[in-house]
């Protein structure tokens, strides 16, 4: 595949500032840009709005999207490091690339940014759950953004798109397929990465729906389904039974077996329990 710009490669950008993966923001560099453009390509709605980029590190992703586009990218960065090497990116696409520094966690951009939005991120393991889970949960629905491309450890990549009754069915499969339709697009080995992790990834595309599938009060529902999730193994009669009064009257009127478990228990049914839940309040 010819190279996608005439910049530096990434590893060479790596070594003239020095910038070291830290662990303790469990940076882990892609530095294939053959790889980062099949990324940008996963994503075929994005010209239709507006593109994020969550941690762009020395910018393989983000070189990948401004190849792949003429639209503008923003991109929002912790690490200060890496802010030169972005700042020459933006010198060789002049006009098109915003940086904001910022944690991903404590800094929200989306308000600044023309909607629809598409982020993109190869999301810091340690954070990744963390900043799904508030992507998914926002104040209001529909949010800001339209598409999530986002690059996950595997196993929390087949977490979020299980289904009833496998092991990796849970609260953020619930989470994710209550209002998105989530797939894994693609899969990629440690060998990828730079430092190599122990651990596999996968990349997964999460596309907004404009209502839920089924209708429901987020807050009850979340709460809900935590609660059944934090006891998985036990009957949800039994990890349930503190949290909602006339448990086994509520349970007979959404038609869901008490000796079930909740990883047995499909989304529909978690959301009727919810809906009699919010009717006996």
């Amino acid at each position: 595949m010819p190279a996608i710009d005439d910049l530096p490669q990434i590893s060479t950008f790596i070594r003239e500032h020095n910038l070291s993966a830290k662990k303790t923001l469990s940076q882990n560099f892609l530095l294939d840009l053959n790889l980062t453009s099949k990324i940008a390509r996963l994503d075929k709605d994005y010209p239709l709005g507006s593109i994020l980029e969550i941690g762009p590190g020395p910018g393989g992703l983000t070189r990948a999207l401004l190849a792949e586009t003429t639209k503008k990218i923003y991109v929002l960065e912790k690490d200060a490091r890496c802010i030169p090497i972005l700042n020459q990116i933006s010198d060789y696409y002049p006009g098109r690339l915003e940086i904001f520094l910022g944690d991903a966690l404590s800094t929200s951009v989306l308000n600044q940014i023309p909607s629809p939005i598409h982020i993109f991120s190869n999301l810091p393991y340690n954070i990744g759950t963390e900043l799904l889970t508030r992507w998914l949960d926002p104040p209001k629905w529909p949010p800001e953004w339209t598409t999530l491309t986002l690059m996950f450890q595997a196993e929390v990549a087949e977490r979020i798109v299980a289904k009833p009754g496998g092991k990796n069915y849970g609260r953020l499969s619930i989470l994710a397929q209550w209002r998105s339709k989530a797939k894994i697009t693609m899969r990629l080995p440690p060998e990828a990465f730079t430092p190599i992790p122990k651990v596999h990834s996968a990349v997964v595309r999460i596309e907004r729906l404009e209502k839920p599938i089924h209708k429901a009060n987020s807050k009850i529902l979340t709460s809900i389904v935590a609660n059944s999730f934090n006891q998985r193994r036990k009957m949800i009669r039994s990890s349930l039974k503190n949290r909602i009064n006339n448990l086994e009257f509520v349970l007979e009127k959404a038609n869901i077996t008490p000796t079930k478990r909740a990883g047995e228990i499909t989304i529909e049914e978690y959301c009727c329990l919810s809906r009699i839940v919010e009717s006996l309040q």
